[in-house]
C-alpha cells in the first residue's frame, strides 16, 4: 500500500521542506501540510555553516542556492566598547575547501523558495498549501492524519507524522500539551537596506557581529550581495507571538544611543527605513520529541536563541538524521516506526541541547558591560582567529 510508505510533514518551513526532500531521497512518499495559502517571505537572513550546507548540497540544492547565497570573506567580531573590530575570522573559498562545504549567508525567503522549488519538482512529494494539520490517531494499520482544506476535513492513512511546524507547533501541542515555548526576555529587530547605501567597508562581504552593553547587532549581505541584512537584539517585555510586527526605529535607537555605541554601528541602524520585530521564544531542553508514529523536528522540538547561528542548521541536521534513521529501520508496522522515531530523537537530543546551551552562553557574553566587556574583548584577542575558529569545529565539522 502507498500509505505504508507515506510520511506526512506538518509545516513547509526550512526543516519541513528539507525533511521532505531527505525522506523522498530514501524512497518514501511525502505529503507536506502547510496552513498558509502561499509561501511568503518571513523572518530575517540566516547563516548556514558547513554542517548544514553540505546536507543541502547532498540533496541537490547547490545550483539553486549558489545563485542566491553569499560566501562571506570573514566573520568580523566588533566591540562597541572598543569602537570597532577586535578579531577577524577568515572564511571565503579557503574555508570552504577546508570544511568540504561552504559557509553561506542567505535570506530565509530565498532558502525556502529554493527548497520549495526542489520539492515541487519531485514526483514523490506533494505540497498542500492552505491545508493545516488538525488531528492524528494511531491504530493497528498505522496512522490517520486529519487536515483541513477550506471547509472540508480530509483524512489520510500514513506511516508517520512529523511536526515541523515551528515554535508554536500544533503537532507538539497535540502530542505534548505540557511542552510550551517560553519567552526569553529578548526581542530581535530586523531590517534590510541596499548595499550601495553604506560605505564600502561596512557593506563588505562579511558577517559583522557587534557586541555591546545589553544589546548586540549582526550584519551581513544577502540576496547575492545586493542587500544588507541587519538584526539587532535587545531586552524587553513585549512578547507577542509571531515573526513580523512593525517596530519603531526611535524605540530601537534608544538601545544603541551614544556614547555606548559607536558611529559605524549607528550608521547601519539609521540606514534601515523600516523595522520588523519578533519576540525570541525557546523550547526548553529535555522534553519528548517522539510518541508512537509521530515526532517533532526543528523549532517544534527545540526552538533556540539565534546566538550560535544554528537554528536552521539544527533543523536541517534533524531532517537528514530522521530520514536516515527511518529508512534504515525498514519499518513495516507501527512498532517499527515508533522505535525508529525514538532512535532519531535519542541521536539528536544531546547535540541539540549542547547547541542550545552554547547559544544562551554566547548571548550573555555579547551583552556584557563595563569591566566584564573589557575582559571579554581582551580574551578574544588573546585567543586569536585559529583557536577561536577551532572552538566552533564541533558544530561545523558534524557529519552523519
Amino acid at each position: 500500500m502507498v500509505a505504508l510508505r507515506t510520511v506526512f510533514i506538518a509545516g513547509a518551513g526550512i526543516g519541513g521542506l528539507t525533511a521532505a526532500l531527505a525522506l523522498a531521497t530514501k524512497g518514501f512518499r511525502v505529503v507536506v501540510l502547510e496552513k498558509a495559502e502561499r509561501l511568503e517571505e518571513v523572518g530575517a537572513g540566516l547563516q548556514l555553516s558547513p554542517n548544514a550546507s553540505r546536507i543541502l548540497i547532498d540533496l541537490g540544492l547547490k545550483p539553486r542556492l549558489t545563485a542566491r547565497a553569499v560566501v562571506p570573506e570573514a566573520i568580523s567580531i566588533m566591540s562597541a566598547r572598543a569602537g570597532g573590530e577586535i578579531m577577524r575570522l577568515p572564511l571565503g573559498e579557503a574555508a570552504t575547501r577546508a570544511a568540504g562545504a561552504p559557509y553561506w549567508v542567505i535570506h530565509r525567503a530565498d532558502l525556502q523558495a529554493a527548497l520549495a522549488a526542489e520539492v515541487m519538482a519531485h514526483p514523490d512529494i506533494e505540497l498542500r498549501l492552505g491545508c493545516p494539520f488538525e488531528d492524528a490517531a494511531s491504530h493497528a494499520r498505522g496512522l490517520t492524519v486529519v487536515q483541513r482544506s477550506g471547509d472540508h476535513r480530509k483524512q489520510d492513512l500514513a506511516l508517520a507524522l512529523i511536526g515541523a511546524d515551528g515554535v508554536w507547533s500544533s503537532v507538539r501541542h497535540h502530542l505534548f500539551p505540557q511542552m510550551r515555548a517560553q519567552f526569553s526576555g529578548l526581542i530581535a529587530w530586523r531590517g534590510t537596506l541596499e548595499a550601495r547605501q553604506l560605505p564600502r567597508e561596512l557593506a563588505a562581504a562579511r558577517v559583522q557581529l557587534w557586541m555591546g552593553p545589553d544589546a548586540h547587532l549582526v550584519v551581513y549581505p544577502i540576496s547575492a550581495g545586493r542587500q544588507i541584512n541587519v538584526v539587532a537584539v535587545v531586552p524587553g517585555t513585549w512578547n507577542r507571538p509571531g515573526w513580523s510586527t512593525e517596530g519603531s526605529a526611535a524605540e530601537l535607537m534608544e538601545a544603541f544611543a551614544p556614547p555606548r555605541w559607536p558611529g559605524p554601528a549607528r550608521m547601519m541602524l539609521n540606514a534601515v527605513d523600516s523595522w520588523r520585530k519578533w519576540a525570541l521564544f525557546g523550547v526548553p531542553e529535555g522534553g519528548d520529541w517522539a510518541e508512537g508514529p509521530m515526532a517533532l523536528l526543528g523549532d517544534a522540538a527545540h526552538a533556540m536563541l539565534p546566538f550560535a547561528a544554528q537554528g536552521a542548521g539544527m533543523a536541517i541536521e534533524d531532517a537528514a538524521v530522521l530520514a536516515k534513521t527511518l529508512s534504515e529501520a525498514r519499518p513495516d508496522g507501527p512498532a517499527d516506526v515508533a522505535a525508529a522515531l525514538k532512535a532519531y530523537a535519542k541521536l539528536r537530543r544531546p547535540r541539540v541541547a549542547q547547541v542550545q546551551r552554547t547559544a544562551r552562553g554566547q548571548g550573555r557574553i555579547y551583552h556584557l558591560t563595563g569591566p566584564l566587556a573589557l575582559a571579554r574583548d581582551l580574551a578574544i584577542k588573546a585567543l586569536g582567529p585559529a583557536r577561536l575558529f577551532k572552538r566552533q569545529s564541533w558544530i561545523y565539522d558534524w557529519r552523519m
